[in-house]
């Protein structure tokens, strides 16, 4: 059995069910590769990655390892069958002689087939008596294939593969959780022709996730950051197409107003001050030192947002006339620094995470909370135990005290903050 038989069985499926277009003998995948990838055998990745679909699927599979000049689109093009081959082959005998005519279709006798001569037409065939007239070596099209599940579940098996031969921790991979509070940007690939309407579409989504990133700083929760981007982005964008089709300038008006609704939002929360504290003492300091310049940069960057940048527009559109021209141009000059300057501190915001090891706002303050979490069950357990028991824990496992020693120090440096501030609102 060879591809070229599975090609034909398709095409007489094809025929037998009489659909119109044309017939898919095998569907493909695209999987794109990382770059570090380029330093492997590209035949021990192909055979890896292909002898993993086989196994997985039980379906006959080939690939191609496709790039660039420079090796920046490293990427296999994976082509499958929907068929699985047969164990034993279903073979059909013929009782009698069996005619088809030029379309292959089977007819009743021989006169239909037969030209005036009795000659037989062009195109037409006959199967005789104990002929083989039809066999079957694989199987019909499994459905799985066409369903999102089958997508979602590839996309996260060949990104666990993937990661096996990455070393570099920051270098691994992850998929896209539908289920988060981002929206997901799309790649712009080499001579897209959509490309300004693409990176357009991707500032206003990345505009979305740096707002939720400042949500969850202020400690908004998650099920409402999700309800806004449910209610406010998928299902409005959603009815939008419907009624309009997709229209990108539409996209970025819903998008921008749900921000804005979370804006709203996260001006109503705000973190209050716990003792936070880990077992590990060291570790908790350093999640609280980054969670600290989280928080002052998002601080910093809000204000910008909200109040600088504002203030300069409309400082900008009050100095009108021929007279204001060189004051108007200090003005756009500064106005033009400040965003510039407001696109630098989004950077530095993006790379505190980056530089300890966290991928997302979203991934730091689930750490972030367990810790706290556990802190305060462990204060919970011990309360029990002493009411229980009547007993003074041992000082090993004391944690209170260092609770209260943390608090102490922290307090003693915010105290130290305030005043530098006064200091400088005085000069």
């Amino acid at each position: 059995m060879t591809i070229s038989d599975l090609a034909k069985e398709s095409q007489q499926e094809f025929v037998k069910s009489g659909s119109s277009g044309t017939c898919i003998e095998a569907r493909e995948l695209i999987i794109a590769l990382p770059e570090v990838y380029t330093e492997y055998d590209p035949q021990k990745v192909l055979e890896m990655f292909t002898s993993s679909f086989h196994e997985q699927h039980g379906v006959e599979c080939v690939s191609a390892l496709h790039h660039n000049k420079r090796k920046t689109n490293y990427h296999i093009h994976l082509i499958f069958s929907e068929r699985k081959r047969l164990d034993e082959p279903i073979v059909k005998i013929a009782s009698r002689n069996m005619f088809y005519d030029e379309k292959g279709k089977h007819v009743r006798t021989k006169k239909e087939i037969a030209d005036a001569n009795g000659e037989i037409k062009a195109g037409c065939k006959i199967t005789y008596k104990g002929e083989v007239y039809e066999q079957q070596l694989f199987s019909n099209k499994d459905p799985c294939f066409k369903g999102k599940k089958f997508l979602e579940d590839e996309k996260k098996h060949y990104t666990e593969l993937m990661n096996c031969y990455i070393k570099n921790p920051e270098q691994k991979l992850a998929v896209f959780e539908k289920n988060s509070v981002y929206l997901p940007t799309k790649k712009i690939g080499k001579n897209n022709p959509k490309a300004k309407e693409i990176a357009a579409d991707n500032r206003v989504r990345t505009e979305w996730n740096q707002t939720a990133d400042m949500a969850l700083i202020e400690g908004v929760p998650v099920v409402d950051i999700l309800d806004i981007k449910k209610k406010g982005i998928l299902q409005k964008v959603k009815a939008s197409i419907q009624d309009h089709g997709k229209q990108p300038g539409l996209f970025k008006v819903i998008v921008l107003m749900a921000k804005n609704m979370l804006i709203k939002l996260i001006r109503k929360f705000k973190l209050p001050p716990k003792p936070q504290l880990t077992v590990d003492i060291q570790e908790f300091r350093e999640m609280q030192d980054i969670h600290a310049k989280l928080v002052h940069q998002a601080k910093a960057i809000q204000k910008v947002e909200q109040q600088i940048i504002p203030e300069l527009k409309d400082k900008q559109n009050q100095l009108k006339g021929v007279f204001k021209k060189k004051e108007r141009n200090t003005v756009e000059k500064e106005l033009g620094d400040t965003e510039v300057r407001l696109t630098n501190m989004k950077v530095h915001f993006e790379k505190i995470l980056l530089d300890k090891g966290f991928k997302s706002v979203q991934d730091f303050m689930q750490v972030y909370q367990k810790s706290e979490e556990l802190v305060y069950q462990y204060q919970h357990d011990l309360q029990n135990w002493k009411e229980q028991v009547g007993a003074v824990p041992p000082k090993k496992g004391s944690v209170r005290d260092q609770i209260r020693q943390y608090q102490s120090q922290m307090k003693s440096e915010d105290s130290k903050m305030i005043k530098k501030r006064v200091e400088r609102g005085a000069r």
